[in-house]
């Protein structure tokens, strides 16, 4: 898991573009949309297609998504939970 979730703190950085936030500054369990890392609906989007690119992870619907998004470590899980071996 913590392999897991340094892969995606750098893989958010790299996709979002977020050039002035280190890796190491993404505390893992605050939330990533609004408050905590700050992210907004479209680079919640471009997450979705990462996620299913990288790990072949879909989420089904909009209540899911919120709980995938909560933080980082929920991502991680519902990919490791959800990834296609």
């Amino acid at each position: 898991m913590e392999q897991l979730l340094a892969e995606l703190k750098e893989k958010i950085i790299s996709t979002l573009k977020l050039t002035d936030i280190k890796p190491e500054e993404i505390v893992e369990d605050e939330p990533l949309i609004g408050e905590g890392l700050g992210l907004d609906s479209i680079d919640t989007l471009e997450l979705l297609v990462l996620m299913e690119k990288e790990y072949g992870v879909t989420v089904p619907d909009i209540n899911v998504g919120r709980k995938i998004f909560a933080s980082l470590t929920s991502m991680a899980e519902y990919i490791t939970e959800h990834r296609k071996k």
